[in-house]
C-alpha cells in the first residue's frame, strides 16, 4: 500500500495576502476557492505539491507544532533574487552544503519555508530517486 504526502493544511490571518505570496513567489494556483466546515478554505497547487488554506488566524502562535515546509527549486539563486526584490525579508544567506543548498524564508503567519535545490550529479542513486 502506498501512501503519499497530499498536502499541509495552515490557518491563515490575511488569506488573501498568504494567497499572492505563494501564487507571486512560487507560482501557485489556486485551484479552490470555497466555504467548507465554517470558513473559506483554498486549495492551491505548487508544482506537485499542494497547499491548503483556512481563512482563520493562526489557533497556536509561532508555526503551532509545523517546522517549516520544504519548497524544491532549480535556480535558488535566481528565487532568493525574486524574494529580495519583493521586500521578503532573508535573515541569512543561502547555505550549500555541495549536493544541497537552502535558505529559510519568512512566509506569512510566521510560516517558515525552507527553499532548496539539489544537485543530482553529486548524489547517491537513493537520494537522486528522492529528489526526482
Amino acid at each position: 500500500m502506498r501512501c503519499d504526502l497530499h498536502h499541509a493544511h495552515l490557518f491563515a490571518s490575511d488569506l488573501d495576502r498568504s494567497i499572492r505570496f505563494y501564487t507571486e513567489f512560487f507560482n501557485g494556483r489556486v485551484v479552490l476557492d470555497l466555504e467548507m466546515a465554517g470558513a473559506r478554505n483554498v486549495f492551491l497547487r505548487l508544482g506537485q505539491g499542494r497547499l491548503h488554506f483556512y481563512d482563520q488566524p493562526p489557533r497556536h502562535p509561532v508555526r503551532g507544532n509545523i517546522h517549516h515546509i520544504g519548497i524544491q527549486t532549480d535556480d535558488l539563486e535566481g528565487m532568493v533574487a525574486k524574494l529580495r526584490a519583493g521586500g521578503v525579508p532573508l535573515k541569512k544567506e543561502i547555505k550549500d552544503y555541495g549536493f544541497w543548498k537552502y535558505v529559510m524564508v519568512p512566509a506569512p503567519d510566521e510560516v517558515l519555508i525552507e527553499l532548496f535545490q539539489v544537485d543530482r550529479s553529486r548524489m547517491t542513486p537513493d537520494l537522486t530517486d528522492y529528489f526526482s
